[in-house]
């Protein structure tokens, strides 16, 4: 199983700061932004990983990550996507880095205070097809929103609904089997003009291939605006600093044990 980072873009929306250097290198905490997408897919068990990268500030990915040896990797791959056509389109990309394989794909700027690898192993026990991750937030208006019948089966991902048909919004982080590539391929831009990562998702719902796991963890979405990315900080801080007085914890009860 493959993994693809995606940390093009421009950051417009964490200006000034994202005038000096891509939003995903910026910090979280005591790590760059770059480096919890990464980690959370080794934890995973997935060791080859491509990067996407844009903007003008592409050549700083590689000598942050230069090959990944930081990561427990032998290598990192890297492409560029030239313009922001949409998180499909940068997938789009790695199309022959895959090769026919499954897929584990990562929004650089989302970050998650759980391990991925109980949804991957049900990801893989499916023959093929995709699982998506769901999160109830108390307001999901400014993402993809999962809409459900009675049974609890997805129906439909509406993007940014204006009434949201629930509270289940749509996680940064996808899984797709190598269809997603022919899927994309058929896309036509949106209103603003980008390939839509919704349309992948719902195509594979129409197709009955789409099945979902729900995020208990934090989630957050540092690139979504200023306060969004202080707030990522925050809670993260205070994620890793219980984390940190946990395993200091367990660790004098097995001195004195």
């Amino acid at each position: 199983m493959k993994g693809v980072v995606l940390a093009g873009g421009l950051g417009t929306r964490l200006h000034p700061l994202t005038k000096i250097t891509n939003k995903h290198l910026l910090p979280v905490y005591d790590e760059p932004m770059i480096y919890y997408p990464i980690k959370a897919l080794v934890e995973a068990g997935i060791e080859d990983i491509m990067i996407v990268c844009g903007g003008n500030h592409a050549g700083e990915f590689l000598r942050l990550l230069g090959n990944g040896r930081e990561f427990g990797l032998k290598h990192l791959n890297y492409t560029y996507q030239e313009k922001e056509g949409g998180i499909a389109e940068a997938l789009g990309l790695c199309e022959h880095f895959v090769d026919g394989d499954k897929v584990v794909v990562f929004l650089g700027d989302n970050i998650i205070g759980e391990s991925l690898v109980d949804a991957v192993r049900e990801f893989e026990k499916q023959d093929s097809g995709a699982r998506i991750l769901l999160k109830e937030v108390e307001d999901p208006r400014d993402y993809g929103v999962a809409r459900f019948d009675e049974e609890g089966n997805i129906v439909e991902i509406i993007e940014k609904p204006k009434d949201p048909p629930s509270n289940y919004a749509v996680v940064g982080i996808y899984m797709y089997d190598s269809e997603v590539f022919d899927i994309i391929k058929t896309l036509k831009p949106s209103a603003r003009g980008e390939l839509e990562i919704t349309d992948v998702n719902n195509a594979y719902l129409r197709k009955g291939k789409l099945k979902y796991s729900i995020l208990q963890g934090f989630w957050a979405d540092a690139g979504a605006s200023i306060e969004a990315y202080y707030q990522t900080i925050r809670v993260v801080r205070e994620f890793k600093l219980k984390q940190k007085a946990q395993q200091q914890g367990q660790k004098k009860e097995d001195e004195q044990s």
